[in-house]
Order: structure tokens, then C-alpha cells, then sequence
């Protein structure tokens, strides 16, 4: 190999490094759209009945969802670390007046009441979800998320992920509108 080849590589090295940091420099300046659009906003909530989750709550039926109150609907387990994170935002919201419905998804009945006394419950029912069965029929993917339910049983937001402070006022609001 000659000098001259040598250089034409390291030239043709340099060309080629910084074609990608332009490419991933434009990428990284393009804002991200990390709004999901669901397929089911403004559709009726699907079919379901769950059996109760834990002794001495109510189950859940989506005909309990079109009973004229709006809602929101948490899609929840014990064994996850996100749900406990937003355990206080959902007390803040049934503080608020939110009346809460949850789904446990593929939990154990003990393992839902220990979660609850440790973390708090603001739900007026929770549905078993053994196999997913109603998650995925909503769309939902992962736990936590979260419903807005109007009162005749229409889906009217999602909320993916766990609630933070500053979605409290996003969810109440968007509930608000469900009532109207």
C-alpha cells in the first residue's frame, strides 16, 4: 500500500463519519411525536365482564361504564413499578371528585390487596384481567394507562403510561369534558 492510498482511506473514513453525524444531528433536530393516537377515542368500550378483583370490592362490567357518570378507567398490577409511582396522582384525582375504576391485569388477588393497603385505593371497583383480555381489546400494551370513559360508555382519551403531577389537571380536565 502506498502513502497515497492511505490517505485516500482516511479521507474517505472522515467523508463517510461525518455524512452520519449530519444524518443523526438532522434526525435528533426533528421534534418527536410521542402522541399515540388510539383507535378507539370516540368509539364505545368494548364488550366485558371481570369478575371482582379482590374480596369486598365490586367487579366490573362495561355496562357499569355507561351509567351517565363519566370516568376514568386505570389499567393497573401490583408487580408494577410505574403503577406505584402514580398510586398518589390517583388519589389526587378521586380527591379531586374523578369517581375510578381499575382493571388488574394477570395479578393474584392477595398480591392486589397487599399493593392497595400499601399504596392506597382509589377505586370504587376493580376488574380481574387474568389474560389480558380486556387490556388488549382497548389497545392498551402496557400498565399503567389510563381511560376517560363518558358517561354513555364512549372512550374520549387515553392517557399511556403512569400519571404524573402534571397530568392530573390534563385528566381532569378532558373527565370534565366527558361530563358535559
Amino acid at each position: 500500500m502506498t502513502l497515497k492510498t492511505i490517505r485516500w482511506g482516511l479521507w474517505a473514513l472522515v467523508l463517510i463519519a461525518g455524512g452520519l453525524f449530519a444524518l443523526f444531528a438532522l434526525r435528533l433536530s426533528q421534534p418527536r411525536d410521542d402522541f399515540v393516537r388510539s383507535a378507539l377515542i370516540g368509539q364505545p368500550i368494548p364488550e366485558f365482564t371481570l369478575p371482582a378483583a379482590v374480596p369486598n370490592m365490586p367487579a366490573l362490567a362495561s355496562s357499569d361504564l355507561a351509567d351517565g357518570q363519566p370516568r376514568l378507567l386505570n389499567i393497573f398490577a401490583s408487580w408494577c413499578i410505574p403503577c406505584r409511582i402514580e398510586a398518589p396522582q390517583l388519589e389526587r384525582l378521586r380527591e379531586e371528585g374523578a369517581n375510578i375504576v381499575g382493571v388488574a391485569i394477570r395479578d393474584r388477588p392477595e398480591d392486589i390487596a397487599a399493593f392497595l393497603t400499601r399504596y392506597g385505593n382509589p377505586f370504587t371497583r376493580i376488574g380481574s384481567d387474568e389474560i389480558s383480555a380486556v387490556q388488549l381489546s382497548l389497545g392498551s400494551s402496557g400498565v399503567p394507562e389510563t381511560f376517560v370513559i363518558d358517561g354513555k360508555g364512549v372512550i374520549t382519551y387515553q392517557h399511556i403510561g403512569d400519571i404524573r403531577d402534571d397530568d392530573v389537571a390534563t385528566l381532569l380536565n378532558e373527565l370534565e369534558k366527558a361530563g358535559s
